[in-house]
């Protein structure tokens, strides 16, 4: 296996040199570029994360099986990071957990069930990081949209699909939904109401009735105001199931209304004048995904000199000749017919151009064109070529500028394979061009999984061989396999985020790629072109050049994690530190103690602890003379800020429909986990609180026409959209709630409305919480008057909260010992997530075979390594699934080579 180090550095020369005779002051040489590059990547080396998971997608219940993989420089296995950390976001921007992993040789193990509390069908944000990646400006976190459904007490299947109609002065959204039970019977005639909400505030709201087959249009509209827009806030719907039964289901507004962009890129980054210039382009809507595009490019006298189309996700290319002193416009029509006219960029009146072909297998071909006028001023001046991959500078070359145009070819051999980016300095340092190609070389990482029978029977034991090569040779490695049953969990292959996606192709690349895998899915030259397109539009995440020339080193805050830390300072409460403190750390669960002194300032740290996430620790400084006089301060971990989901073009806005082999597979499975509606307990009665409890409302009936258990709430967003249709006889019309028969015969005096026997404004009843409703109590009449004339009212709203348990007395004692003490503190630091094992049912005892088994997920195993004939297998039963399995197969050799594999079998 070909290492690239500094040392392999070739100074190529892409002519005969020519080195002028006058020496300038501001010049740098290239071995210098060279050397203070390779420092700053030997020493500051970027991390890089993968995470394989189990799945696709998932399902409320289920649990997520991952295993990460952590790269640095070349793409070896990291040994700088020890610990790992996995961010799970909800739709809504909102950190729902953290898990913290062990990190050993560059490798980790993790999982997390989707628990029927803290999640609900949606889209959601894997993001995964060390510490040390904190550090870099562009840090290649590790980004992955997933989305989970719902079968579980599944009441309401929708399909939402919006039509915008919005003009420059109003936003208008038509929104069509369809309504279905969980068995797919469309909800025929049932009334919804539904609003808009933007930052917490209702700007939209209506009602309306379920046609024959399910279906509701809702129209909304708004006033074009930047904090108050339609496409930044949440349809929710409330669909009365049945009499008494109220389901909402919540529609996100961020991609009904779609706006296109049509993006130019010069290749080298200039449109030179007198020169062919090679422009890529793309056409891009504002959820991040590609449109399809073609027109003609025109200069300001009108004459087309261009034809263009695109050739993968609304990218391409053309070559065009550029004159001084003209501008240039694109003519753009994109496949859903609408146009549009953008500028190219200003056209470059003395410029230089890299151009690169790269369709070769064995070469790259690198031509680098000077225009009259650039050459005109700089004949003679040093220009130099540097290219990088993986960390390593991986060939420089140098010339003097004699002629117009330069052509050579550079081996592939000696670059890794991934993306490497070529960059053109003038003699003083200064980055005039830069290009990224990727690199493929014919002999990567083999996997080659087999298995001895090409189908097998449900339950059936089935054996899979891995074998692992490199240029034909056995290879030891690590790898990862997922066995899933492709019939219940349909997928796209294309975009897939694999280990070569994600080491590869994205940790590289600034901004989103569209389905990524289909550039390593078997590939050919036409995908090896639409890759060389995507390349030319993409962003490059590296440093920077300038910098790193002017030794401006990036200024680094956090040190490489190796093991769960606990620091802070030790203080007297005049604030003056503690030198040479006595501090005892205890952590219970793991009869764990460790003592520890301050420093001269007062500083302490203990360091390689190992304790679980919910392990408590305990630090106490009473052991010093005079600690009760003192106070400890412990020292918070740093958090990447949460930001809107990097990958949120793969966000599926109708997770019923795409998932609907899945989830009616996922009901059956977790039948179990129903939730009873009614129960019954038999028990001594609690009183409850009524508004009896209230001397407001002592003259209404003892008995209201209607009540409400707060148990019927669960599940409300906002408890006024459920209170529309859940209380009988009462109208909710502009804000108000009427008594339906009063307010049909011309009566408009609203209703009041009480909570915890205090009268309130309708919009205080959006302050509550559904799960602290103890009843709503609605009074149709009010016999006396009394409340009626009190309040100028015509019926009555009691809202009655449950009460909070009342405490018992304690002496002072007591008190003081449970106010926190300064000398010591108790708290539970996140430590590491208990890793748990793949349960994997065996079908060999004949007890065993009567058991259902819906499984989708058939094995999942993290740790298979092959040996030094790069052979390993592994064993595992089917599940009830007939159809065909798929085996995944993903992994990392000890030189950082890269594979991934698929194997199909069937069950009968």
């Amino acid at each position: 296996m070909k290492i690239f180090k500094v040392s392999f550095i070739v100074i190529a020369l892409l002519s005969i040199l020519h080195f002028t005779s006058s020496a300038q002051t501001d010049t740098i040489s290239i071995n210098t570029i060279i050397s203070k590059t390779n420092k700053v990547l030997n020493d500051f080396p970027a991390e890089k994360i993968h995470l394989h998971f189990d799945k696709p997608y998932y399902a409320v219940a289920d649990t997520v099986w991952f295993k990460a993989y952590v790269t640095e420089n070349q793409n070896f296995l990291s040994g700088i990071s020890k610990i790992i950390y996995v961010d799970v976001i909800n739709q809504n921007d909102s950190l729902i957990q953290t898990l913290k992993l062990p990190i050993t040789g560059g490798l980790a193990n993790g999982n997390f069930p989707l628990d029927q509390v803290n999640y609900k069908q949606g889209n959601y944000h894997i993001r995964a990081y060390t510490m040390w990646m904190l550090n870099f400006e562009s840090p290649a976190y590790f980004n992955k949209t997933f989305f989970v459904g719902e079968a579980i007490d599944k009441e309401v299947k929708t399909h939402v699909s919006y039509k915008n109609l919005s003009t420059d002065k109003q936003e208008k959204i038509d929104a069509r939904i369809q309504f279905k039970d969980a068995n797919n019977k469309p909800y025929v005639n049932k009334n919804v109401s539904w609003q808009v909400v933007t930052s917490f505030t209702v700007i939209a709201k209506g009602r309306g009735t379920t046609d024959a087959n399910g279906y509701l249009t809702i129209s909304m509209t708004a006033n074009q105001k930047a904090e108050y827009q339609l496409q930044k806030g949440e349809l929710i719907t409330s669909i009365n199931t049945t009499e008494k039964d109220v389901a909402s289901s919540t529609f996100q507004l961020q991609n009904a209304i779609i706006s296109k962009d049509f993006q130019l890129f010069p290749e080298g980054g200039k449109l030179v004048a007198g020169i062919t210039n090679k422009v890529a382009f793309k056409g891009i809507k504002s959820d991040g995904l590609g449109i399809g595009s073609k027109g003609t490019i025109s200069d300001n006298d009108g004459k087309t000199l261009v034809t263009f189309t695109d050739q993968h996700l609304g990218m391409g290319s053309f070559n065009m000749i550029a004159e001084t002193g003209k501008t240039y416009k694109a003519n753009v029509t994109f496949t859903d017919g609408t146009t549009q006219i953008f500028d190219l960029p200003a056209v470059t009146a003395a410029g230089i151009s890299i151009n690169i072909e790269n369709s070769n297998a064995e070469n790259i071909a690198v031509k680098i064109i000077a225009n009259d006028e650039f050459f005109k001023l700089n004949e003679g001046k040093k220009y130099y070529l540097i290219a990088q991959s993986k960390g390593v500078i991986c060939y420089g070359a140098q010339t003097a500028l004699t002629t117009k145009e330069f052509n050579t070819t550079i081996l592939k051999s000696k670059f890794p394979v991934g993306i490497a980016q070529f960059t053109l300095f003038e003699e003083n340092g200064t980055p005039l061009n830069e290009r990224l190609v990727f690199i493929q070389h014919k002999n990567n990482l083999t996997l080659t999984v087999s298995s001895p029978l090409a189908s097998y029977g449900i339950k059936k034991k089935v054996k899979i061989n891995l074998l692992a090569k490199k240029d034909g040779a056995p290879v030891e490695g690590n790898f990862s396999v997922a066995v899933i049953d492709e019939t219940k969990v349909p997928s796209n292959e294309d975009a897939s985020t694999t280990i070569l996606t994600s080491l590869l192709l994205s940790s590289d690349l600034k901004g989103y790629v569209e389905k990524p895998n289909y550039y390593f899915n078997n590939t050919d030259a036409k995908k090896a072109a639409d890759l060389d397109v995507l390349l030319l539009t993409q962003g490059y995440r590296s440093f920077r050049y300038p910098d790193i020339i002017k030794d401006k080193i990036p200024k680094f805050t956090f040190l490489p994690e190796q093991g769960i830390e606990i620091s802070g300072i030790l203080r007297m409460t005049n604030g003056i530190p503690v030198r040479k403190g006595a501090l005892l750390l205890t952590i219970p669960d793991k009869r764990f103690n460790l003592e520890g002194i301050t420093d001269p300032v007062g500083n302490f740290k203990f360091q390689n602890l190992v304790l679980n996430d919910s392990s408590k620790v305990t630090i106490s400084a009473k052991y010093n003379v005079n600690y009760k006089s003192m106070a400890i301060s412990v020292t918070g971990v740093p958090v990447p800020t949460l930001s809107r989901n990097f990958s949120s073009a793969e966000e599926v806005l109708n997770i019923d429909s795409a998932m609907t082999t899945y989830l009616d597979n996922s009901r059956k499975q977790y039948a179990y986990l129903h939730t009873l509606k009614d129960v019954t307990i038999k028990a001594a009665s609690v009183p409850k609180v009524s508004h009896k409890d209230y001397p407001a409302l002592t003259g209404l009936s003892q008995i209201a026409d209607h009540e409400i258990s707060g148990d019927r709430l669960t599940g409300c967003n906002l408890l006024i959209n459920c209170l529309q249709t859940m209380m009988p006889g009462v109208t909710f019309v502009d804000n108000q709630f009427y008594v339906s028969r009063d307010y049909n015969a011309g009566n408009k005096t609203p209703m009041a409305v009480f909570i915890n026997g205090m009268n309130v404004d309708v919009n205080q009843i959006n302050t509550l919480t559904a799960n602290d409703i103890e009843s709503i109590e609605i009074f149709l009449r009010d016999e006396l008057g009394l409340v009626n004339r009190a309040y100028n009212v015509n019926g009555v709203i009691v809202i009655n909260q449950k009460k909070a348990p009342k405490g018992t007395k304690i002496s002072k004692s007591q008190l003081m010992d449970m106010l926190p003490k300064n000398y010591e503190v108790t708290f539970s630091p996140q430590g590491y997530n208990k890793e748990k094992q793949f349960y994997s049912p065996r079908y060999d005892v004949a007890a065993n075979m009567n058991r259902n088994d819906l499984r989708t997920t058939i094995y999942w195993n993290p740790k298979v390594i092959t040996d030094a004939a790069g052979n390993a297998s592994f064993e595992f039963y089917n599940a009830d699934g007939r159809g065909q399995y798929k085996v995944i197969v993903e992994g990392i050799d000890g030189s950082g080579n890269l594979g991934r594999s698929i194997f199909k079998y069937s069950v009968k």
